[in-house]
């Protein structure tokens, strides 16, 4: 086993007492001196930022030790160490002030000249119970923990009153930058020395700082109120509209199924009409069918019998063809003849069956036998027609007619 040249005592280490750090390019390890010292520091090949503070790596080490409930030694070799981020100096201030009681003393050495004020901050804002001491080198770090041990913690010696006070100044100083930066502290009072003193411009400097910090979180947080409430007012009006949305959707629903049930009740009334009109066509045509063949039989003047039993011929024609026709309608034809209607609300009946004949490819010889016109009168409703639906004189009552129907 290893020994600490400076102390004799046995070092221990471990394979997994260690993090890496891919991200930044270093590692961060852990080693025991004796039975409670605890040496924390950085393997890599250039000066490193600290992103992460890696507590868990030593929660982890105090139990393999059997000294999670203990009082323990931490030093902290800095060397390649040359700032932290922002976010490790938050997740530090906020461990500060609710670790359990885990150091006898901290102990920082090899720091870099551009890292010590950083670290002087990290010691001026440490609970009194937990001294911090900034040595030089490994032997200055473990030297300082064997006076801890006999009771004897190094106290900071001053050549005169002046430095005392300077000391005590700066270390006032550096807690109250880090309690406004790192910890957002922005109603603590600031111990200002006396004007005379030649501190007192630096810590006016801090209070200016401290204010208008505070002035700019006041700012946020009214713009943030007002954003709020705008954006409560946005949503509530989109809640008005919705709502009033949601209420024409239901009348119009509402009007559509009155519009449906109408509608069926037509349908089932003129299907009640079919009926009727096709059980009569058919006793119509069966009456007119032995009417001629009575005429046929009987002993009169050949032309007057010829005549009557084509007048007889015709009529069964007729009929047939309003059989036929009344037999096609379907539901679409119904609802076809209400949209037609709903659109040139000056068309009579005769133009609506006559439309609808149309639309059901009848010849014009057979619209005219189904509503008892010439074709040649025929002709000329379906003209008056054409202007009554405001057809230009190049389009199509049937085109026309097809794509109502589909629209």
């Amino acid at each position: 086993m290893k020994s600490c040249p400076e102390s004799n005592l046995p070092v221990t280490e471990s394979p997994h007492w260690k993090t890496d750090h891919p991200d930044q390019k270093y590692t961060t390890h852990i080693k025991k001196i004796g039975e409670d010292i605890f040496l924390t520091y950085y393997k890599a090949d250039k000066n490193i930022t600290i992103e992460n503070r890696d507590q868990s790596l030593f929660q982890m080490v105090l139990e393999e030790s059997g000294l999670t409930d203990k009082l323990v030694y931490l030093l902290r070799d800095l060397s390649h160490v040359t700032n932290i981020s922002y976010a490790y100096k938050v997740i530090l201030t906020q461990l500060i002030y609710r670790w359990p009681p885990y150091f006898k003393l901290i102990v920082f050495y090899n720091i870099h000249p551009d890292f010590l004020t950083t670290v002087e901050t990290f010691a001026s804002i440490v609970p009194e119970n937990t001294p911090v001491l900034l040595v030089d080198s490994y032997s200055d770090a473990i030297q300082a923990v064997l006076d801890a041990k006999a009771g004897h913690i190094p106290l900071e010696e001053y050549d005169d009153e002046e430095d005392e006070i300077y000391a005590q100044r700066k270390k006032e100083f550096l807690a109250a930058t880090a309690r406004i930066g790192w910890m957002n502290m922005l109603n603590q009072p600031i111990n200002i020395p006396e004007d005379d003193e030649y501190l007192y411009p630096f810590f006016k400097a801090i209070e200016s700082l401290q204010s208008d910090l505070q002035e700019q979180e006041n700012l946020a947080a009214k713009e943030k109120k007002l954003t709020e409430r705008k954006a409560e007012k946005k949503i509530s009006d989109k809640i008005i509209l919705l709502n009033a949305q949601l209420e024409l959707n239901n009348k119009l629903k509402t009007q559509f199924d009155r519009e449906k049930a109408a509608l069926k009740s037509r349908i089932a009334a003129q299907d009640m009409e079919l009926t009727r009109v096709s059980t009569a066509v058919a006793e119509k045509s069966a009456a007119l069918q032995s009417l001629r063949g009575k005429i046929f039989r009987l002993d009169i003047d050949a032309a007057l019998k010829n005549e009557m039993i084509e007048a007889c011929s015709k009529m069964i024609e007729t009929e047939t063809i309003e059989k036929k026709i009344n037999t096609d309608l379907t539901t679409t034809d119904s609802e076809f003849l209400s949209k037609l209607q709903r659109r040139h609300p000056n068309l009579n009946q005769r133009d609506l069956r006559i439309c609808l004949l149309i639309k059901l490819n009848y010849d014009t010889r057979e619209i005219a036998r189904s509503i008892s016109i010439s074709t040649r009168g025929l002709e000329s409703i379906r003209y008056r027609m054409h202007k009554k639906m405001g057809l230009s004189k190049h389009q199509s009552i049937k085109n026309y007619l097809t794509k109502l129907a589909v629209a």
